[in-house]
């Protein structure tokens, strides 16, 4: 059976043997062979960095990559290798290759892969020295800063075949440096390791998801209750570096070696624990390890009522400031505990809205605003149930799954002042209350309140996200990148929300390439993502793609079967510089979606 050709953008690599005739002239069947096993190893690596070899053709490998950042390590890995594998050889036969990566459409269909793409990587290929690489100024953008690369620019290229030049760049590895390793692919409980990061110049924390002793998985909520908001009281400690809970997330479940934790997440200190609630009675296990030797630097046990659970929690927290010799004011120990309750009950409700509303599906939004309502008639004085309370409305309010926006922003302004009475340097609601102004088109406060945000809990990813965000749609993208990046080296794996707002940011910029990268990613880590899907549409239309563009709406549709474009409109922030805000709706109704 003949399969329907698809057409997509991707990121090719385009692989080839350099003097291969001379080779094969010198002696045939050694040659053939030689040249047999580098494109094997080429294609174990490729596979290795999530790529997929879709041909080999005599003397050449084309590779196919949803990332530039995977392409680029795949090269260099092969690259150094093969230099290597090479030295060792007594005779004359040694295929040296040459390596160009580009990001182009590309038609794929029949096993074989086709276009625009495809030749693109081959003609840079053609501009690289024996064991170089050379990958085309748009992938170099899109791979992330934090990588050991070095990019030297080769200047604009007349490439064969194309009307416009091609900006080129050489890559090599910064000296000293080693390719990162492939980022982690969970199955079962093993797990390969991420890239190293560098440990900050200042006390640095990872805080392990607590297991669940309980025997019972719907507790589960519970433990991570618990993690969480230590993370958010060591989260709100200026000169601390804390990493945001969906870094640690991903290690839950799993065997972990403390000091890959340490490694991966750029963190000297790793605190693990486990919790066992059994009726009215909660036993919490915790101990604090230093990642760089793997000794334990403390640890306790508590057994205590239900109730207590939080002062175990703040008695966790102390020990944590005091080992790692972290000195606080007051004014922060007040902070620390900032939108709490001293009620379980409505605590565990609030546990589970939170959950339901960061999935950012309407009917889990509906049910998560009736858990916090719960909560609130337990504690009425709860600070983060009206938090989540207003986010929920905002939610409404944005995505457009409300009869009056107008009614649902008040909502959501009402439940953010609600918490500021109650206390008044309260983070989230601040964030919250900023998020309302940016719905109402007020940029300047919007930034003033997330921003205030940040300076309270300076190691908050989300909330320094957010003002990203903010910074964003007030036409401040220089600021806002530095932003997104400083969020997500406190959440080394982070969530697909941090990627559509880096995508946006780039689209404000007039860097639809760039964004199209940040936004296919974000789909790669969530790949039921209508909101990511809908601007990667109009990023599409903008670049003249416009039956890929097609393509992501039909699949968007898919996922949100009511969806239409004047609903998106009413809903969503607004631009500072409503052109921007104009374009997109016009991209989507130029890819079908309906008006």
């Amino acid at each position: 059976m003949v399969d329907t050709p698809s057409r997509k953008l991707a990121v090719m690599l385009h692989a080839d043997v350099v003097g291969s005739t001379m080779l094969v002239q010198r002696d045939e069947s050694l040659a053939h062979e030689r040249i047999r096993d580098v494109f094997q190893r080429l294609s174990t690596t490729t596979s290795t960095y999530g790529g997929t070899a879709h041909e080999i053709r005599g003397d050449a490998l084309v590779a196919e990559f949803s990332r530039a950042s995977d392409a680029v390590c795949a090269a260099l890995v092969f690259q150094t290798d093969n230099v290597d594998h090479n030295a060792a050889l007594e005779d004359e036969i040694r295929p040296e290759v040459r390596i160009g990566i580009s990001l182009g459409e590309v038609v794929v269909a029949d096993g074989t892969v086709t276009g625009a793409g495809v030749v693109l990587a081959q003609r840079l290929e053609q501009l690289a020295e024996p064991s170089g690489v050379v990958v085309q100024g748009a992938v170099a953008e899109t791979v992330p800063t934090r990588l050991p690369f070095e990019f030297e620019s080769l200047g604009e290229q007349t490439l064969k075949g194309f009307d416009q030049p091609v900006r080129a760049l050489r890559v090599r590895l910064e000296a000293g440096e080693a390719v990162p390793e492939p980022e982690a692919v969970s199955v079962g409980s093993e797990t390969t390791e991420r890239p190293t990061i560098e440990l900050p110049d200042k006390p640095s924390i990872a805080v392990l998801p607590f297991a669940n002793m309980s025997g019972d998985p719907e507790q589960e909520y519970f433990s991570d209750g618990i993690t969480e908001d230590i993370i958010t009281a060591l989260s709100r400690i200026p000169g601390l570096l804390v990493v945001a809970r969906n870094s640690t997330m991903v290690y839950k479940g799993n065997a972990i070696d403390v000091k890959q934790v340490g490694r991966e997440q750029g963190v000297r200190y790793v605190l693990e624990g486990s919790v066992r609630r059994s009726a009215n009675r909660v036993r919490v296990s915790a101990q604090l390890i230093d990642a760089t030797t793997g000794h334990h630097q403390w640890a306790d046990r508590y057994d205590r009522d239900l109730d207590d659970v939080f002062a175990v929690q703040d008695d966790i927290t102390h020990k944590i400031m005091v080992e790692m010799r972290v000195q606080v004011s007051v004014g922060e120990k007040a902070r620390m505990l900032a939108g709490r309750t001293e009620n379980v009950a409505a605590w565990e409700r609030l546990l589970r809205a939170d959950e339901l509303g960061n999935r950012m599906i309407r009917e889990d939004n509906l049910q998560a605003r009736r858990l916090v309502e719960e909560a609130l008639r337990i504690d009425p004085c709860y600070a983060s149930a009206w938090t989540e309370l207003g986010w929920t409305h905002w939610e409404d309010a944005y995505f457009g799954w409300t009869d009056s926006r107008e009614h649902s922003e008040e909502k959501a302004l009402e439940a953010a002042e609600r918490a500021l009475e109650l206390e008044e340097d309260y983070p989230n609601a601040l964030a919250l209350l900023g998020f309302v102004h940016q719905l109402k088109g007020e940029h300047d406060r919007a930034v003033e309140l997330t921003e205030r945000a940040v300076a309270l809990a300076p190691n908050n990813a989300e909330n320094i996200a957010e003002f990203a965000y903010a910074l964003t749609f007030a036409g401040k993208a220089d600021e806002a990148v530095e932003m997104f990046n400083r969020a997500i080296r406190l959440s080394p794996i982070y969530p697909a929300w941090y990627l559509v707002g880096l995508g946006v940011c780039y689209y404000s910029m007039d860097e639809p390439n760039l964004a199209i990268g940040a936004f296919q990613e974000a789909i790669a880590i969530e790949p039921g993502s209508a909101f990511a899907r809908l601007y990667l549409t109009s990023a599409f239309v903008e670049v003249g793609l416009m039956e890929d563009a097609k393509q992501i709406a039909r699949e968007s549709m898919s996922i949100e079967r009511n969806f239409s474009v004047r609903n998106w409109q009413r809903g969503g922030a607004r631009f500072k510089n409503a052109k921007i805000g104009e374009n997109i709706i016009e991209n989507l109704l130029k890819a079908g979606l309906p008006e």
